[in-house]
């Protein structure tokens, strides 16, 4: 968790939106509703685990939830992000999707200079890279992505 809370600039602001978003979750009836809210499912397709991390992006670590289901990889911030549209301010969530058959590879590692900093990237079939970290529990999603490729592959 400290990990998690430390990735973020502002070690307050990071606690605040796990609250909020914990609260969120909740009052929506839990991480599947959340998930099926945020992403188009099919009628068959479950949640099978949800990890609370970062995206890396070039504008900075996105905090947000990583949405492991029986057909894609989700990821989607907590809170919505601005962007500019002409001299217009609009905010949207952050999100990212792979069904699972276009993933190719789950790499875990760890920085050389602070072996607490870990992360997982993710290679698409397409070789699109996603880095994520900051993860509360790091080494489930390790073993559960990498499971979920073995699958794929077999």
């Amino acid at each position: 968790m400290w990990q998690h809370l430390k990735t973020n600039p502002s070690f307050a602001d990071a606690a605040v939106a796990r609250i909020s978003q914990q609260t969120k979750v909740l009052a929506e009836g839990g991480y599947e509703k959340v998930f099926k809210q945020y992403f188009e499912t099919l009628p068959e397709e479950q949640l099978r685990k949800w990890y609370a991390c970062y995206l890396s992006t070039s504008a900075g670590p996105v905090m947000g939830t990583l949405y492991l289901s029986t057909a894609k990889l989700a990821f989607c911030s907590d809170n919505p992000l601005s962007y500019k549209v002409g001299d217009k301010t609009e905010w949207s969530y952050y999100k990212m999707v792979l069904p699972l058959h276009q993933l190719k590879a789950v790499n875990p590692s760890t920085s050389k200079i602070n072996s607490a900093e870990k992360y997982i990237q993710i290679i698409s079939v397409d070789g699109h890279e996603f880095w994520f970290m900051g993860f509360v529990y790091y080494d489930s999603a390790v073993k559960n992505l990498q499971e979920v490729l073995q699958a794929q592959n077999s």
